[in-house]
């Protein structure tokens, strides 16, 4: 993860995770559409946290232990549930 973020340090931001603290920053589109997660059913939405350019990389491979495969199972549920 951290060679990926080196190589790609110079992607920008997905405009729906800029805050905007000014109503310049607003008016240009950050922070819109934004899902947080907390006000969501088991707090999981389907929403893109990676630049465009690094969509379907992934950055984390779980233990085979017990938790991080049910943790895995989890997860992919969500996801076809959201998709």
């Amino acid at each position: 993860a951290l060679e990926l973020a080196e190589k790609t340090a110079n992607l920008p931001v997905p405009l729906h995770l800029r805050n905007a603290p000014t109503k310049l920053m607003k008016q240009q589109g950050y922070g819109i559409n934004y899902l947080y997660p907390h006000d969501y059913p088991e707090h999981f939405v389907l929403q893109d946290y990676l630049p465009p350019e690094l969509k379907g990389t992934k950055l984390y491979e779980s233990a085979r232990n017990k938790r991080e495969v049910e943790g895995e199972r989890l997860q992919q549920r969500r996801w076809q549930q959201e998709q």
